[in-house]
C-alpha cells in the first residue's frame, strides 16, 4: 500500500514537469493600455517580447514569459523619436541620455547643419579646441564611424544622423564666404553620398549661421540631390523677417532636388512676425495637397536657444571663431558690428532685435571667470558693466572664446498651440541629453532638454486637450519613422524592434524651468530599447542597449536582405 502511494506521488509530481510548456516570451507586459503608434484609439492588452523584437500583442493570458511585468493603469507606447537632438557630445560623457530617457526617448536623431563627420584634420582639431564643460576624445573621421563609436562605447538610446551641409562645406571650403568651385562642389556631393552609404538619413542644413549662411540655393539643391533617397531637413534661412521667403526656398530645394523636405523647429520669431505663422502653415499644406512630402518638427516652448553669433552679422564670422574674435577686437570692425546689431534688416537673422537684450538669457560659458554670469540676461550684464548690450555681447564672445550659449525669448504661445495640433508635426528637443549631476551642472540648458516631450504629453495633451493622446503618440513615433524611412521602428507591431515607452499619463510633468533647468521629467515608468530596460520602475539602469539606426541608402541593406 505504502509503495503504491509513493509511486502515485512520484507520477503525479513528475507528469506536470514533462507536460509544462516552455515560456513563449522573454518578457510579457501585462494589462497595459496599448497606444500602438498608429493614432487609432488605444486598447487594453498584453505585449510579448522575444529578444530585441515585439512578437505578439493582445490577449496573451494563455502564454507566459520568462519575465512578466504588470503595467495595468499605464500607457504602453512605442519609444519616442527626438527628431532634433544635440546629444552628440553629451552621449560621449553620459551614455544614459538621462534627460531624454526619463521622457521615453529611444532614438536620438542628429545633424542640424553640423554633423560629427565627415571630418578633416583641421575640423578634428577645432572640435577638440571648442570643448568646454564636456570633454571627450575624437577617435573617428566619418559620420558612420562616429555613430558606430557610440554603439561600441555603449549608449542607452538608438542613434541616427543626417549629414550636415555645413560640415561638408567646411570640409572643402573652410569658413570662406564664397560659392564652391565645380570641383569643390563635386567633392562635397561625394562626401554626402558616402555618408548616405554609411546610413545617414539625408541632408541637414542650418542657414542662419556662418558659414552655412554663405551657401546659395543652387549649392543646397546639388547637395540634396546627392542625399536621395533621404530627406532634406533645414533650419530655414530666416524664421523672422523673411520667414515666408525662406520657406519658399526650402520648397524649391525639395522640388528641384526631387527629395522630401522638413522644416526644423518651425517657428515665427519676433513679435512682428508672429502673424506669419498662418501663411506658413497654408504654404506647407498647399504643397502637401499638391503631392509634395513636406513636414515639420517643433519644440514646445516660446524661447529658442543658440549662441550670440545669432545676434551678429555673418560677415564678421567669416573664417571661423578665431577670425571672428580678431575682428571683434578691432575698433573699426567693432563699431560696424555694433551699428548693424542695432539696425533692422532683412539681410540676415538678427535674434537680438527679435528678442531684445532683456529677452536674452546667458546660459553657456566656457571660461571660469564668466561662469557666474550664467542665468543672467544680456541686459543685466550690460548694466553691471556700464556698456551697451551690443558691446557687451561682443566682449563676452571675445572673453569666452566661444559663441556663448544664449536663450532667446522669441515666439508666441498661441502659435505653439496651433503648431502642436498639426497632424504633420513631429517633435525635437534641439538640445543635448544631460544629467542632473557632474559636468552638466556647470552650465544651464534650455528646459526643453529635460521637458520637451513631457511638456507635450502633460500640458498640451492632458491638460489643454489640444490633441488626443493616441494622436500625440503617433507624432512622436510612427510619423517621424515614416518620414525618415526608418525600418521596423515607431509602431507596436509583431516583428518591430522592442523600443517602448511605458508611462502614467496622469503623472507626466516637466518641472524643468528657465531658472532651474536641471530637473528630470516625471511620469515615465519603464523604457525599453531593443528589448532591454534602460529605465525600470523609474530608475535608470545604465544598460547599453542602443544601436545605430540607418537610413534608406545604407550599403548594408543589401547584405541584410540576403
Amino acid at each position: 500500500m505504502i509503495r503504491a502511494l509513493l509511486v502515485a506521488v512520484l507520477v503525479v509530481g513528475f507528469v506536470p514537469v514533462l507536460a509544462a510548456e516552455p515560456p513563449a516570451f522573454d518578457l510579457v507586459l501585462r494589462g497595459g493600455t496599448i497606444y500602438d503608434g498608429s493614432g487609432l484609439p488605444p486598447f487594453a492588452g498584453d505585449v510579448g517580447l522575444r529578444g530585441d523584437r515585439i512578437v505578439a500583442l493582445g490577449d496573451l493570458s494563455g502564454a507566459r514569459g520568462v519575465r512578466e511585468l504588470d503595467v495595468r493603469g499605464l500607457a504602453v507606447a512605442p519609444g519616442f523619436v527626438n527628431v532634433l537632438s544635440w546629444a552628440t557630445e553629451s552621449l560621449l560623457v553620459d551614455p544614459r541620455a538621462p534627460s531624454d530617457t526619463f521622457q521615453g526617448v529611444t532614438l536620438e536623431v542628429f545633424g542640424e547643419g553640423f554633423s560629427m563627420g565627415p571630418l578633416n584634420a583641421e575640423m578634428k582639431r577645432q572640435l577638440i579646441a571648442d570643448q568646454g564643460d564636456l570633454r571627450y576624445d575624437v577617435t573617428w573621421t566619418t559620420l558612420g564611424e562616429y555613430l558606430e563609436a557610440l554603439e561600441k562605447r555603449g549608449v542607452a538610446p538608438n542613434v541616427a544622423s543626417f549629414v550636415g551641409a555645413t560640415t561638408v562645406r567646411i570640409h572643402e571650403l573652410g569658413y570662406a564666404n564664397r560659392p564652391p568651385t565645380a570641383d569643390e562642389l563635386e567633392r562635397m556631393r561625394a562626401l554626402v553620398r558616402a555618408a548616405m552609404a554609411e546610413g545617414a538619413l539625408g541632408l541637414g542644413s542650418s542657414l542662419i549661421y556662418a558659414p552655412a549662411f554663405y551657401a546659395g540655393t543652387d549649392e543646397l539643391v546639388a547637395l540634396a540631390e546627392a542625399a536621395a533617397p533621404g530627406r532634406y531637413i533645414s533650419h530655414l534661412r530666416s524664421e523672422g523677417n523673411r520667414f515666408l521667403e525662406a520657406l519658399d526656398e526650402l520648397l524649391e530645394i525639395s522640388r528641384r532636388a526631387g527629395v522630401p523636405a522638413e522644416v526644423y523647429h518651425l517657428k515665427a520669431a519676433g513679435q512682428s512676425n508672429w502673424g506669419k505663422m498662418a501663411a506658413a502653415i497654408t504654404k506647407i499644406e498647399a504643397a502637401r495637397a499638391a503631392g509634395f512630402d513636406v513636414t515639420a518638427d517643433m519644440y514646445t516652448y516660446t524661447a529658442g536657444a543658440t549662441g550670440l553669433d545669432a545676434a551678429m552679422p555673418p560677415w564678421v564670422q567669416e573664417g571661423g571663431t578665431e577670425a571672428w574674435i580678431t575682428r571683434l577686437r578691432d575698433p573699426e570692425s567693432r563699431a560696424k558690428v555694433a551699428a548693424e546689431m542695432r539696425t533692422p534688416t532683412d539681410a540676415w537673422e538678427n535674434l537680438m532685435l527679435a528678442a531684445g537684450a532683456e529677452g536674452m538669457l546667458l546660459v553657456g560659458f566656457k571660461t571660469e571667470a564668466l561662469k557666474p554670469l550664467t542665468g543672467k540676461t544680456l541686459a543685466e550684464v550690460a548694466r553691471a558693466r556700464g556698456k551697451s548690450p551690443e558691446e557687451t555681447a561682443m566682449d563676452l564672445v571675445s572673453e569666452d572664446g566661444t559663441r556663448v550659449g544664449t536663450i532667446y525669448f522669441l515666439m508666441s504661445e498661441d502659435n505653439v498651440r496651433r503648431q502642436v495640433a498639426l497632424p504633420w508635426m513631429s517633435f525635437g528637443s534641439d538640445e543635448a541629453a544631460p544629467a542632473t549631476e557632474g559636468p552638466f551642472l556647470r552650465s544651464n540648458n534650455h528646459p526643453r532638454a529635460y521637458g520637451n516631450f513631457a511638456r507635450l504629453l502633460g500640458r498640451y495633451v492632458r491638460d489643454e486637450g489640444l490633441v488626443p493622446l493616441a494622436e500625440a503618440v503617433r507624432r512622436l513615433t510612427s510619423l517621424p519613422c515614416e518620414n525618415l524611412k526608418i525600418r521596423d521602428r515607431g509602431r507596436l507591431r509583431p516583428g518591430y524592434f522592442a523600443d517602448l515607452a511605458i508611462f502614467d499619463p496622469a503623472k507626466v510633468h516637466d518641472p524643468s524651468t528657465f531658472e532651474a533647468p536641471h530637473q528630470y521629467a516625471t511620469g515615465m515608468v519603464h523604457v525599453f530599447v531593443n528589448g532591454v530596460p534602460v529605465l525600470e520602475d523609474g530608475v535608470l539602469t545604465g544598460k547599453p542597449a542602443g544601436r545605430v539606426v540607418r537610413g534608406p541608402a545604407w550599403r548594408g541593406w543589401a547584405k541584410e536582405s540576403k
